[in-house]
């Protein structure tokens, strides 16, 4: 079990998933291929078709206070617009329309929160930059049933920390961490519903990159998610393990060296190829530790 003894029922999802198995695949935005648009509700259903176990999302809040599906930072692609969608209101939101997958009289418009969380009422997600709306958020999100289903990250910053540690509601919390200091520093943050942590290492000595440190967090009751997502500025988020090189690759070197490193969560933009690999290479273990030969 993973999480503190005395938040095991909201965390409960989360343990009945990591029972069912693991690593979990987390879906980055959703699937956002061909015409199907990322952190959207299509986007959402075609991850879980895929064989997602959860699905990341980034929430963004209007000026009016309500919560949309969307990566800020993208608007000139998506929608040919310069303003961050952070500064329109509910109605500007509303009338936005994803430009390049959008049918002559039938809108692709950007996805309401509230809309997802009632059409995927078992979903796990992992709840990405909606930190700066936190005081507003998490009292908008106590009204829906199972908190423990959403898993939220953030970076480690004192004044989120205490967000969080000050909300009655004690959601799952997994910090994007980047140094041994910082998992100590929300250790030592009381009344954080504190799961798991969220590594990046940027190379493959980095002190995360270690089996002997994902051993000693799990001895801690925490689980690793780690990335295998490339991103646009190229940044590896860890040890170049990721995507590109298993897809462009071999999945061995990439998606198989995050798996014996022992992670949790392994969080992908190809769940179509990544989802059969996990399950194979599970087949093939138990295989072998059964005696049984593979050709």
């Amino acid at each position: 079990m993973f999480g503190q003894n005395t938040y095991a029922a909201i965390n409960q999802p989360l343990n009945d998933a990591f029972a069912r198995q693991r690593p979990l695949i987390a879906v980055h935005r959703g699937t956002g291929l061909g015409s199907i648009a990322e952190n959207t509700e299509p986007a959402i259903t075609a991850a879980l078709a895929q064989g997602a176990d959860m699905v990341e999302i980034d929430v963004v809040e209007s000026t009016d206070g309500d919560f949309f599906l969307f990566h800020d930072g993208y608007e000139p692609m998506h929608f040919g617009i310069a303003e961050n969608i952070g500064t329109l209101s509910t109605a500007q939101i509303l009338d936005l329309s994803y430009q390049w997958c959008t049918n002559p009289g039938a809108p692709y418009p950007v996805a309401r929160l509230d809309a997802v969380l009632r059409s995927h009422p078992k979903t796990l997600f992992n709840v990405d930059r909606s930190w700066d709306s936190w005081p507003r958020l998490l009292p908008f999100l106590d009204r829906f049933p199972e908190p423990g289903r959403l898993l939220f990250k953030s970076p480690v910053l004192a004044e989120l920390l205490d967000v969080l540690a000050a909300h009655p509601v004690k959601y799952p919390f997994a910090p994007i961490v980047r140094s041994h200091e910082e998992v100590l520093q929300v250790l030592a943050t009381e009344q954080i519903n504190t799961v798991g942590m969220e590594l990046i290492a940027p190379t493959p000595d980095h002190e995360f990159a270690d089996a002997g440190y994902v051993d000693w967090l799990h001895g801690e009751g925490l689980f690793t998610l780690l990335n295998a997502i490339n991103l646009s500025n190229r940044v590896p988020l860890f040890a170049g393990w990721d995507d590109e090189t298993s897809v462009l690759g071999a999945p061995d070197d990439g998606w198989g060296k995050l798996m014996t490193l022992g992670a949790d969560v392994i969080q992908t933009d190809w769940p179509g190829m990544l989802v059969p690999y996990r399950n194979r290479r599970q087949a093939e273990l138990a295989l072998s530790g059964a005696g049984i030969a593979i050709e």
